[in-house]
């Protein structure tokens, strides 16, 4: 069992979501769905929660009505391995959703993702004010994120790949 498990409220469109999701992470499937009994606050039969894994990641995804929805102060960040990866991702969560800065994009059920490359941890080196200011300048201009730009502006290369002089 997991210690954490990512609980996700949905109105009505949580298998839908689920199908969506499942289709676009790796190694990701659906283990169980519970449906409402009688006297429950939904249809009778009607899937209440999903339990799905997403990149091995388990999540519980309920349909449980309009009360609550999803705002961008929660997100999930995906690490990418690529700029392939990230164009991929990129591509399927902004499907009908919303673009957003720095990596950030709302997809289609009001959930919030972050498309990282893996990289950027190390880009996010503070010991080198000058560098990390100028990847952290090239970063904001951004909606979805590039590697190239975001390394060339921490090492302050030129369009050649050659260093500047900075004296």
């Amino acid at each position: 069992m997991e210690k954490i498990t990512p609980f996700l409220w949905f109105n009505d469109q949580a298998e839908e979501a689920v199908q969506f999701y499942t289709t676009i992470f790796i190694d990701s499937s659906v283990s169980r769905m519970v449906h409402y009994g009688k006297n429950a606050p939904m249809p009778e039969g009607s899937i209440m929660t999903i339990e799905f894994f997403l990149n091995g990641q388990k999540f519980t995804a309920l349909n449980g009505g309009p009360i609550f929805s999803f705002t961008p102060a929660v997100s999930f960040v995906v690490n990418c391995a690529d700029q392939e990866e990230i164009d991929q991702l990129w591509k399927r969560l902004s499907e009908n959703g919303t673009i957003m800065q720095c990596g950030w994009v709302t997809d289609k059920y009001g959930i919030s993702w972050q498309i990282v490359p893996a990289v950027l941890s190390s880009l996010l080196d503070e010991s080198d004010p000058e560098r990390y200011n100028r990847m952290i300048a090239a970063l904001m201009k951004m909606k979805k994120l590039e590697i190239a730009p975001l390394e060339h502006a921490y090492k302050n290369l030129t369009d050649h790949g050659t260093e500047k002089n900075l004296c």
